[in-house]
């Protein structure tokens, strides 16, 4: 997900401050992960100039001056027509992974071992993600089940990939 793109879907709710839209994307989406302040304000900076906000003038708060930041027609044709879009699969999935195990094969070294690292790895954390799950809001446990669906998926790569080693190293190492 882009920044500025949940910013405007933010925005689109109603017309907000940039402490509450940090606050509001930091519940929704920042989970491990908060936007910085000045992630957000630079953000916000761009959409004013690209014409998707309007930023409204300074008005007095409990600390420094607030702006308020409205979304415009602009600003809600580009996040619907985002909206709309299909997230596009990343072809290259297991890259990383894969060149691991193509170097380890062509240098001699354990490959399953890498793959085995890698599944203890994945299993660590899939554990992480089920208490997550078990324990948390729905909107925990919704992006707990998308990062477990990843992770089984990549288990059943690694399980095809140790089960294919022979033949791929023969066929690397000619």
């Amino acid at each position: 997900m882009t920044v500025p793109l949940a910013l405007l879907g933010l925005l689109e709710r109603e017309p907000s401050h940039g402490y509450d839209l940090k606050r509001d994307y930091d519940a929704y989406f920042g989970r491990g992960k908060p936007l910085p302040f000045g992630q957000v304000y630079a953000t916000l900076a761009r959409l004013a100039r690209g014409g998707k906000v309007l930023v409204g003038d300074a008005e007095p708060g409990a600390g420094p001056d607030r702006k308020r930041y409205v979304i415009t027609e602009h600003g809600v044709s580009e996040l619907a027509t985002w909206l709309a879009e299909p997230v596009v699969s990343d072809p290259h999935l297991q890259s990383v992974l894969f060149v691991k195990v193509v170097l380890a094969l062509l240098s001699g070294r354990p490959a399953e071992q890498y793959l085995d690292t890698q599944r203890a790895a994945h299993l660590r954390r899939m554990r992480e993600l089920t208490e997550i799950k078990r324990t948390g809001s729905t909107i925990d446990a919704l992006l707990a089940d998308h990062g477990l669906f990843h992770l089984e998926a990549d288990l059943r790569w690694i399980d095809l990939t140790t089960a294919r080693l022979g033949a791929l190293a023969r066929e690397v190492t000619r």
